[in-house]
């Protein structure tokens, strides 16, 4: 069965390969929006059970997966930074503070669907404005959710974290193989 990969992001096709060097990318062309009253931590799912059904509707033979992420502290999702002010302020609302990184999945096949989320707790050290300054001059805040990389320079900001390694970075390796396979 062939299995395609319905996002744009280049950590979850290095990623995927972990789980099987053999599928295709197509990303998922929809409104990434919830509907009102959905629980925040439960958005992340919604949207890649939405980005799934997209690629799956048009690829009914393969086994789809679907993908989003979310960086959740003091009862906020916070996205994808617009531009550098807006990482910044995010960088000093996680700084010296635990937060949530949730990555809802969706595996279509067969005209079964199984989503789920997994859950990361990262913590921050305290940053001082130099540090995430210089943080922010190496431009890695772009397009990442929390507006920070744990495969990069934004190791240098994490104190530690209880979960999934991978699934700070967007995919949850482990759990998704077992998924896949079921």
């Amino acid at each position: 069965m062939e299995v395609i990969l319905a996002s744009a992001s280049p950590r979850r096709r290095e990623l995927l390969r972990i789980i099987t060097p053999e599928f295709r990318v197509e990303p998922a062309e929809v409104e990434e929006t919830h509907p009102e009253g959905l629980e925040l931590v439960r958005v992340p799912e919604y949207l890649a059970g939405i980005k799934a059904a997209a690629v799956a509707a048009k690829y009914p033979e393969a086994l789809v997966i679907g993908c989003d992420t979310g960086v959740f502290i003091d009862g906020l999702m916070l996205g994808k930074p617009a531009d550098r002010g807006e990482a910044g302020k995010i960088l000093r609302r996680l700084s010296g503070r635990r937060h949530q990184v949730i990555t809802g999945c969706c595996v279509i096949a067969g005209g079964r669907q199984r989503c789920f989320s997994e859950t990361t707790d990262v913590e921050f050290y305290p940053l001082t404005d130099k540090q995430i300054e210089e943080y922010l001059d190496l431009g890695e805040y772009k397009d990442k959710a929390g507006a920070y990389g744990i495969q990069g320079a934004g190791a240098l900001l994490i104190r530690g974290i209880c979960g999934d390694y991978y699934n700070v970075m967007g995919l949850p390796v482990g759990r998704l193989a077992r998924e896949m396979k079921s």
